[in-house]
């Protein structure tokens, strides 16, 4: 029995026509196979972006030379295995064309048994240009299809919107934060396989009933036998073993065992328990000796989204394994421009930031492509719940029978790729085109079908329903039983009349709230604008100095600048952040004091929302902001810039996420209620400190009282009128400050402000840094001798603080530490390219209680989290699960560490 592989990994490339070839990486794409051999500039770079568009006009060809023993032509099957081809390619082996593709999101596979030769043998695949080939597909439709984040003109096509034809990552024509780089190559691995043998094809763990006593599932296996076979099934996991005789006829075949484990280690997401992984292995056993094996992990689990009517709606919540679940996370998008050099580090520090803000979902979005393995592995290891778009967003698609083929392969085999992950809540069928087209509502959603005469309407509202409410269900419901699959994000409910599109916030369905942002609503709208899920909302900020000036120079600081009108996306969007700063924030100094400052203004928006989400549970069941990361560095809505450094947001999310939550609401200058948030699985008593402070420190009135929080619950713990709260003390000269203690240590603390930040008297403090006696150089205290407002630390290192961008009252003391990012060598620094950020890729491992060691170095959070680690086994943060080596965040001592304020950057 014979088995063998071939990873197909030395090639080299050139465009079509020419004659030179050099050198090229698979996996990669011809622009990063460009840069390497130094044909073009780094893509990210000033306005290089815009110089680089003919690449996407060119054919482009890869070919690779293997040597073949003769032992590959005694084997009965031999296929040559592409995991990703972008896009329209045609594979010839030895001049002879065996396979074309048309869908990057596809793996391709070929027999090419009587096409390999024994000793030289050439593999050449060609990439037609995707302008080339869908330009005339658009001529012979007649009409535009909207698409309105394909950025055609930068790419020189004028109106020409071409993205919605090709089945390829729909980012890659550009998106309001992101740049148009058409790419083309061998983007996943290619390999030759042969074998004279059955071997596993598949294995799927279908999860029929999982309950705590036990679990009762369906591995479902399947062969590829090149001949009649016939032996036994053998399944093993948890130290059980099941066996089943079998005969398989030739070609691929399926066959069943039903599993019972007893006492199941089951998986939760972070923040409710430990992520249990459990490995099931399958062999084909011949004469009591395996001939074929495959291996599979999953999570036990039972995972629903709950949507039961009631007196203001309907629910939308998810529950795990019959807990209900407060959905906390944002939306991913892909981590670089080219997918290719995203690796499993940059996926694993994403993921454990992810975890370490104590966030419990992702949600995948629709305009990227169905992630890499690694980034499902690491959501499934750090009990990470994914939301997952199925690969449609903000476009209207054509109908035709080749199309809806192509989706329908696509489907199956992205379904049946991600099923075994536990990590998977929900298959969603697009991004925001049921309330962008609002099908049964006139002068709604984006004004696309108003400019269309009734016949294109019905056309493309058939091709809609044809894609999104029959083939794509219709793939989740094959593949992957039981799962829920939701047609569109947002969406009220799927009742074909005016009640289906979320064109306005209601009391059903999932929301995407943009009022404050692109509506230039106030930030204090988020206290009003509360649905039953919030699936989207956000607001932007520019990265830090060191990340913009990997693409900036100083001639180019300035706001309405080119390279910085190149690195935003979004139209007016540096003015728009301008705008809001003017409202809430103190006028900044310089240039570089706006980038500080829109990270303040970033972070005081998404604080307000996630605080009133979270108020409104569980009415409100999830909040997820837009968005979690970047693809190149560019002033965006993320909390994370494409080099993985924490902007403010991230470290306010991390606060807001947290299990216990105070929440402080003026209610219309009338009253001040103190709100209390747990999502604890058991009760908690505490104590609540309320104080008013003037600028100065000192103590104005102090109100303490118990409080009981129950279970997974948000409750009012304090009020007072607003009147007999400030008595005659200016609005501008006074902070109240509400702890939470639990057997004296603090759990949760909040500071609230009555005025704006630019109407407040402050001081320039002194701020001073210590050492803790005894922590040799990894734990110090800060403190100041006045009112510190946005307190920003910084190191040479990459990394984050246990804390950053808080605030400081004179007199106290806030005990930070640095930790390193996984792996990474003192003093190493990201570049400013993809090539560039290459170089500096970081080595990391498993998570060893990234959110643990977090949380216990601020102030107070690691006391309910230790508490309910004991309990629940939440606070172990999947150490052994993830993997060895380097802990994701390590404690180091900070290198070139320098602290400043909100003062330090404003007039």
């Amino acid at each position: 029995m014979t088995h063998k592989q071939l990873a197909l990994t030395d090639w080299e490339f050139r465009a079509c026509g020419e004659e030179k070839w050099f050198p090229a990486v698979v996996p990669g794409t011809v622009h990063t196979d460009l840069l390497r051999n130094g044909l073009i500039p780094k893509p990210f770079y000033g306005k290089n972006e815009h110089e680089l568009q003919w690449i996407d006009k060119k054919d482009w060809e890869y070919r690779t030379i293997l040597q073949l023993d003769e032992d590959w032509q005694s084997l009965t099957v031999t296929e040559l295995n592409f995991a990703g081809l972008d896009t329209y390619a045609d594979v010839y082996v030895n001049n002879v064309h065996a396979l074309s593709a048309d869908n990057m999101f596809l793996a391709w596979t070929v027999d090419v048994k009587g096409l390999m030769r024994a000793g030289e043998n050439e593999i050449l695949v060609k990439f037609r240009s995707a302008v080339k080939e869908d330009l005339p597909k658009l001529e012979h439709l007649g009409y535009d299809l909207p698409a309105p984040n394909d950025q055609s003109e930068l790419g020189g096509l004028q109106e020409q919107r071409i993205s919605v034809f090709a089945r390829k990552a729909p980012y890659h024509y550009g998106w309001d934060w992101g740049p148009r780089f058409l790419t083309s190559g061998i983007w996943r691995e290619a390999v030759l396989s042969g074998r004279d043998a059955a071997a596993i094809a598949d294995v799927y763990i279908r999860q029929d009933e999982v309950k705590q006593a036990s679990a009762r599932v369906t591995a479902i296996v399947e062969v590829d036998t090149p001949e009649t076979w016939a032996g036994t099934l053998r399944i093993t996991a948890e130290g059980q073993e099941w066996n089943r005789e079998v005969t398989l006829e030739p070609d691929k075949g399926t066959v069943e065992l039903e599993l019972v484990i007893n006492q199941p280690r089951l998986w939760w997401c972070n923040g409710l328990g430990a992520p249990e992984l459990t490995s099931f292995r399958a062999e084909l056993l011949e004469n009591g000796a395996a001939v074929a094996g495959a291996e599979v992990k999953t999570g036990l689990r039972e995972i629903k989204l709950i949507r039961k009517p009631d007196a203001k709606g309907a629910s939308f919540k998810f529950e795990l394994n019959g807990v209900p679940v407060f959905a906390k996370g944002a939306n991913h998008i892909p981590n670089d421009s080219f997918i290719t050099e995203v690796t499993e580090e940059r996926y694993r520090h994403e993921i454990a930031s992810a975890a370490a803000s104590n966030m419990n979902m992702l949600r995948v979005w629709g305009g990227g492509f169905y992630e890499e393995e690694d980034f499902y592995r690491l959501c499934d290891e750090y009990g990470l719940l994914v939301w997952q778009d199925f690969m449609f967003a903000c476009s209207m698609y054509p109908g035709d029978e080749a199309f809806l083929a192509n989706v329908q392969k696509e489907a199956a085999y992205n379904v049946k790729r991600l099923r075994n992950h536990p990590c998977i809540a929900l298959w969603c069928g697009n991004n925001e085109i049921d309330s962008a087209w609002a099908q049964f509502e006139e002068n709604k959603g984006w004004g696309w079908k108003e400019k269309l005469s009734a016949e294109i309407r019905e056309t493309l509202w058939t091709a809609y329903e044809d894609i999104f409410h029959r083939i794509l269900p219709e793939a989740v419901a094959a593949h992957h039983p039981g799962m829920e699959y939701w047609p569109s994000s947002p969406l009220r409910e799927l009742t074909n009349d005016i009640d289906q599109h979320a064109v306005r916030i209601a009391g059903d369905g999932d929301v995407h709230y943009w009022g404050v942002w692109h509506g230039i609503e106030a930030f204090e709208n988020y206290n009003v604008k509360v649905g039953r899920f919030m699936s989207e909302y956000g607001f932007q900020s520019f990265p830090e100095l060191k990340s913009v000036l990997t693409y900036a120079e100083e001639k180019d600081m300035e706001l309405e600048s080119e390279v910085m009108l190149a690195h935003q996306k979004n139209g007016r969007g540096n003015q728009i952040i301008k705008e809001y700063m003017d409202i809430y924030l103190p006028e900044p100094k310089d240039f570089r004091s706006f980038l500080y400052l829109s990270q303040i203004l970033q972070a005081e928006a998404m604080r307000m929302a996630i605080e009133s989400h979270r108020r409104n549970k569980p009415y409100c069941m999830g909040t997820l902001y837009w968005q979690m990361n970047d693809c190149w560095p560019v002033a965006s809505w993320a909390g994370m810039d494409y080099y993985g450094r924490w902007k403010a947001l991230q470290y306010t999310a991390r606060r807001s996420f947290k299990d216990v939550l105070l929440s402080v609401e003026a209610m219309d200058g009338e009253k001040l209620q103190v709100h209390a948030v747990s999502d604890l699985r058991e009760a908690l008593a505490a104590e609540l400190v309320v104080r008013l402070h003037d600028f100065s420190g000192a103590v104005l009135k102090e109100w303490k009282q118990p409080v009981q929080l129950e279970a997974d619950s948000s409750a009012v713990v304090f009020a007072v009128p607003m009147a007999e709260l400030l008595g005659g003390s200016g609005a501008d000269q006074v902070v109240l400050v509400a702890s939470l203690l639990v057997d004296g240590a603090l759990v949760e603390r909040k500071e609230h402000y009555f005025a704006e930040a630019k109407e407040l008297k402050l001081e320039q403090p002194a701020l001073t840094v210590a050492e803790v006696p005894g922590s040799g150089g990894l734990s110090f205290t800060v403190s100041s001798d006045v009112l510190a407002r946005g307190v920003y630390l910084t190191a040479e290192q990459e990394g984050i603080f246990s804390d950053n961008f808080f605030d400081l009252l004179p007199g106290e003391e806030k005990t930070v530490q640095f930790l390193r990012r996984g792996g990474v060598t003192a003093g190493a620094e990201a570049g400013g390219s993809a090539e560039a950020a290459a170089s500096a890729r970081l080595e990391a491992g498993g998570n060893d209680g990234a959110r643990a060691g977090v949380e216990a170095a601020a102030t107070g959070a690691g006391v309910v989290n230790g508490a309910k680690a004991g309990a629940t086994g939440a606070g172990v943060m999947n150490g052994a699960n993830a993997g060895a080596g380097a802990p994701d965040f390590t404690p180091a001592v900070p290198q070139g560490l320098e602290v400043r304020s909100m003062a330090d950057y404003v007039k």
